[in-house]
């Protein structure tokens, strides 16, 4: 074959290729419009294609009248002073305070990140500060702090200073005490 039919060949079989490339797959056969299939009145549902039903609100934490009516329960802040025991320093980047509902495991209802010190710390910590937005701050709410030296929440040292309550506290609650001692949680 000569060079200008070999490019001749070349330049056809490209163009074929190009054309195959670029036909439809879904390509039906003819159908006479007098054999068409009537015409629906409503739409066709085919799965995966339409719009997605919006979900419904789940409620989390403990049920609450706020709750049942489908309305976000919301309360009142905790508030109250974060002290250091005699003799202890808190040395550290960050101090977390956080608000767990005691017999719910998983992510805690709230947490505040604060600076540390000067101590006594006066603190307040409430629904603005949820980790999960929507849950119901309905009591009892158990609370912690902890100083963190290198600031990760994922991370403890041991000679971190921590405490917690004695006993769970409702919304709303004023006057909290949290000392925070070494060892302590």
């Amino acid at each position: 074959m000569t060079r200008p039919g070999r490019t001749r060949a070349a330049l056809l079989s490209c163009f074929a290729a190009l054309a195959l490339a670029a036909c439809d797959r879904r390509v039906e056969p003819y159908v006479d419009p007098s054999q068409e299939p009537p015409k629906l009145d409503r739409p066709v549902r085919v799965p995966g294609l339409e719009t997605p039903a919006p979900r419904a609100a789940m409620p989390l934490g403990p049920p609450s009248d706020g709750a049942r009516t489908g309305a976000p329960a919301s309360g009142d802040p905790i508030r109250g002073t974060i002290r250091v025991a005699a003799g202890a320093t808190a040395k550290g980047e960050v101090l977390f305070l956080i608000a767990r509902i005691p017999s719910q495991p998983g992510p805690p209802l709230a947490v505040k990140r604060l600076p540390v010190g000067p101590f006594p710390l006066e603190f307040e910590i409430g629904p603005d500060d949820e980790m999960i937005k929507g849950r119901p701050w309905v009591g009892p709410i158990a609370l912690s702090a902890r100083v963190d030296s290198d600031g990760d929440p994922l991370t403890r040292d041991p000679s971190d200073l921590s405490g917690e309550l004695a006993s769970p506290v409702d919304p709303g609650a004023s006057g909290v005490e949290l000392e925070l001692a070494p060892g302590s949680s």
